[in-house]
């Protein structure tokens, strides 16, 4: 760990009969936990404590990874950097190779959860191209540091690093380097010393304030990492010792026990290294054939702490973790970029490297505080596998110097088929575990339609048929004169215009423009009347005698305008496709969906619709549709994809969890959504367009559109249950 030395100073400046920085942390977490738990939202308060202390923790971190770096490497001599070069750093590149495979593996632990979400801006975003020069060679090393770019400071730092050790006259160098180390070291030790009171603060609020589902699916990466951790430490690495070394695997495990359990319980990986180097040096020396060269372990386990081990890279899980809690999934694409980038920020601190990792997977950056949370266990097994690794290092590597591995066809095949026994066995039982576990039934269809207005609703009238509508008054001079004449506005609706207009599960009519129409008999100083009307109100033109506009959600096309006026434009959707789970990665990508032979889709019945699908994909079949509804019907016509737009759509996969929405890119392509107004008013139209432009700048429109299309108090706010409000009864 980066911060091991600290660790020890502040364990060796407390007082002998004072609690260790451990278990100090650990009273700190049970304090926070409590308090949380006892006082329930009102924790909030510390959120400025939480943001401090996370701050403090990664303000020392590059300035340790360059000034660690580069005195670690630069204190080496030519002979000792080529043994660590060649033969120990293939050692490494194979430690690394399994620990970066276990990371991979990760997500198949976690239980299978229908899921779905509201629209999110994230679905329009295109990744970056993967700029592999500027993320790992710096131009300007200052730069990199000033913007947290830690792969290139880790570059940077090695580089200058390997150049310094063939400098003849280092050692005033490196002297100056040891005392930034030690004063950054002792800065860091300060920011440790006040790590109970941050874990405090952080599991205040995470107990306060996160919901209890929440929690329970924290606990899916407690029980996922101690189980992969527990497999390295215990099989994998040893077993791999045992496999290519003289040491058979329950000497090297019973030997080393005490050193292991002390990393567990300290954890303190520093502390042990001088544990481990003579524990690996004994071990060598008993059962190699060739006398070991006890110098190369003397170089071997200090040089080694200057790299990542397996504990740090196993913490990469969490990126990946992190995206399935938040409902923002890593792609499998993207995990290549996630082992490259993720082996070379852990180089420097895990603080740091984490949440530059979530930054640049668009994983969203507050779940870095769960990860802080989730320390106080997985920082035990985390040292447990760093101090295997270590010592897997050191017996490999002093082998491998020695000139005694053994590549045994047989013993390597039986490590291979135990390995992957284990590795099957503990993704599957930890997945049935935390299946059986955490078993939830899918709710969020009941998040949307339990939804209600923002709006009164009290002085509208709702009328539920054409047959009960009364008959409206002719237009004498236009639209507008009659609203004020008649004291009411009358709005159309499309009985499917999810999420515009729809009727919830109390039997309301709901959605983002019964909002808007509301407010806009309000500004009037007018009741608002609503009353169904059909889709073909678009293609025939709004009579004046029906209702004096629509307001449900209508995309404004070419076609349509020859035939109806429209407001000016208050919202634009995004077109997009709605997909089965399984293929929303392909069709996020218009060259898979170009490649893809015999596509059939099925597109709005809208000649404006129809002819941009055929310019994008020629050789489709498509099938008309006239309500988005039908297509999810048990006997609706078969299709791979439905052409909708993210932002309605994404409300139908709420409805639907079995499908999502896929965006695809590059140049996804927008549709302007507008009003419909009655016999072509232009004066009509005109307040109206007045009116939108008045909503976009006072936020009504930016309010509606957070609350109805990105889910936003999506539900009634309950209080988060503390004993404060539900045990005590002290507050109302």
């Amino acid at each position: 760990m980066d911060r091991d030395v600290a660790t020890k100073e502040a364990a060796a400046a407390a007082p002998r009969n004072s609690l260790s920085p451990s278990a100090r942390i650990a009273v700190g977490i049970a304090a926070g936990a409590a308090l949380g738990l006892f006082a329930g939202e009102r924790t909030s308060a510390l959120q400025i404590v939480a943001d401090g202390y996370i701050k403090l923790l990664q303000m020392t971190v590059l300035p340790y990874v360059t000034v660690s770096i580069i005195g670690g490497l630069g204190a080496l001599d030519a002979t000792q950097a080529r043994t660590l070069g060649k033969r120990v750093g293939l050692v490494l590149l194979v430690l690394w190779a399994l620990a970066l495979a276990a990371v991979l593996v990760f997500p198949l632990m976690f239980p299978p959860h229908q899921t779905a979400s509201f629209f999110s801006t994230t679905l329009l975003q295109e990744r970056e191209p993967f700029d592999f020069l500027n993320l790992y060679i710096p131009t300007n090393p200052f730069n990199s540091l000033a913007n947290n770019v830690v792969p290139a400071v880790v570059l940077f730092s090695i580089v200058v690093g390997v150049a310094l050790i063939g400098i003849p006259d280092k050692g005033p160098l490196l002297a100056v380097l040891g005392i930034a180390g030690r004063a950054v070291s002792k800065a860091t030790n300060f920011v440790i010393a006040l790590t109970p009171y941050g874990v405090f603060a952080i599991a205040a609020i995470v107990a306060g304030t996160l919901g209890l589902a929440d929690l329970a699916r924290l606990q899916v990466y407690l029980v996922s990492y101690v189980g992969m951790s527990l497999l390295l430490s215990l099989w994998v690495l040893p077993g791999l010792v045992a496999a290519l070394t003289p040491v058979p695997y329950r000497v090297l495990i019973s030997r080393t026990r005490d050193a292991l359990v002390t990393a567990f319980m300290t954890t303190s990986l520093f502390a042990v290294l001088p544990l481990i180097t003579e524990q690996a040096k004994a071990l060598v020396r008993e059962h190699s054939k060739v006398d070991a060269e006890p110098v190369a372990t003397d170089v071997i386990v200090p040089a080694s702490f200057n790299f990542p081990h397996s504990g740090k890279l196993l913490s990469l899980s969490f990126v990946l973790f992190a995206g399935w809690f938040a409902d923002a999934r890593v792609p499998v694409k993207e995990y290549v970029r996630l082992a490259g980038a993720g082996l070379v920020v852990m180089f420097g601190n895990v603080n740091a490297a984490i949440p530059f990792l979530l930054d640049l997977l668009r994983v969203p950056a507050d779940t870095f505080r769960l990860f802080i949370t989730s320390g106080i266990v997985n920082a035990r097994f985390g040292t447990l596998l760093a101090a295997v690794h270590t010592l897997a290092v050191a017996v490999l590597g002093t082998c491998a110097v020695a000139g005694t591995l053994a590549f045994n066809g047989r013993k390597l095949l039986r490590y291979a088929v135990v390995t992957i026994l284990l590795t099957m066995s503990v993704v599957g039982g930890t997945r049935i575990l935390l299946q059986v576990a955490l078993n939830r039934p899918y709710d969020k269809d009941l998040m949307l339609t339990g939804m209600g207005l923002l709006g009164d609703r009290s002085t509208a009238t709702f009328l539920d048929s054409d047959d009960s509508v009364p008959a409206m008054p002719a237009v004498t001079t236009s639209v507008l004169d009659r609203v004020r004449d008649r004291g009411v506005v009358r709005v159309g609706y499309f009985e499917d215009g999810l999420p515009y207009a729809f009727v919830n599960r109390r039997g309301e009519l709901v959605g983002f423009d019964i909002d808007m129409a509301l407010q806009l008999a309000r500004d009037l100083g007018a009741r608002a009347e609503f009353v169904p009307v059909r889709r073909t109100v678009l293609a025939e033109g709004l009579e004046s005698d029906i209702c004096d506009l629509v307001m449900s959600g209508v995309a404004v096309t070419a076609d349509r305008s020859l035939r109806a006026q429209f407001s000016a434009s208050y919202l634009d959707e995004t077109v997009a496709f709605i997909v089965p789970d399984n293929l929303a990665a392909t069709f996020s990508d218009w060259s898979n969906v170009r490649a893809m032979k015999h596509l059939r889709l099925a597109v709005p019945r809208d000649p404006y619709f129809l002819k941009k699908i055929r310019e994008e994909l020629a050789d489709v079949e498509i099938v008309p549709i006239d309500r988005l509804d039908d297509m999810f019907m048990p006997h609706h016509q078969p299709v791979d994809a439905i052409v909708a737009t993210a932002e309605r759509g994404s409300a139908y996969t709420l409805l639907h969890p079995e499908y999502s929405v896929a965006v695809p890119k590059p140049r996804p392509f927008k549709v302007p959504l507008a009003y419909v107004i009655a016999g072509r008013d232009s004066a009509m139209a005109a307040m109206v367009s007045t009116w939108i432009e008045l909503k976009r700048k006072d936020g009504t429109i930016d309010r509606l559109f957070a609350h109805w299309i990105l889910g936003q108090d999506s539900e009634p706010k309950r209080p988060r249950w503390s004993i404060v409000d539900d045990v005590l009864h002290w507050t109302s």
